[in-house]
């Protein structure tokens, strides 16, 4: 494939970041795959960011609520996919503190649900594996403890 010239992979990038929000990260990987040279990169980027098509808190935001509603995702976890991405921590940690909590607690509780249905169970192992899917899906330990009582065997749900 040859290189783009600077005004092909300016239209490109731009017809890339109207599909869905794009951080700068994703359109710098997506550049030097077309083959911009990084300097011509740095422009577009910069050009692109001029005419609101890449708006890191506004993608910081939206990928929070998508992955929070979507792919029920807890806190750390979108954290950690969020630092990957190489984004302001203000952003970040803005865009942690918006999500309602009310909302956040009642997906934790659906998940857990939907994981002791799954298992059909309800002996200690059972909240053990509970505990450990919630936290592979990045919940925190407190909150998943809130609705898992393992010292009381009991299942708030």
């Amino acid at each position: 494939m040859k290189p783009l010239s600077p005004a092909e992979a300016l239209n490109k990038a731009a017809a890339y970041c109207t599909l869905c929000e794009r951080c700068t990260s994703e359109v710098s990987k997506k550049l030097t795959a077309w083959g911009v040279a990084p300097a011509e990169q740095e422009k577009i980027i910069e050009r692109l960011q001029d005419e609101c098509f890449i708006n890191e808190q506004r993608y910081c935001r939206a990928f929070v609520n998508d992955k929070l509603r979507f792919n029920r995702w807890g806190r750390i976890k979108i954290t950690a996919a969020l630092y990957e991405k190489r984004l302001p921590r203000e952003y970040i940690t803005q865009a942690i503190e918006d999500i309602d909590e009310e909302q956040y607690m009642q997906t934790l509780r659906d998940l857990i649900a939907a994981k002791q249905k799954e298992l059909k169970s309800d002996d200690f192992a059972t909240k053990q594996k509970i505990v450990r899917f919630a936290a592979s899906r990045g919940f925190e330990p407190a909150k998943i403890m809130q609705i898992v009582k393992c010292d009381s065997y009991e299942m708030d749900i």
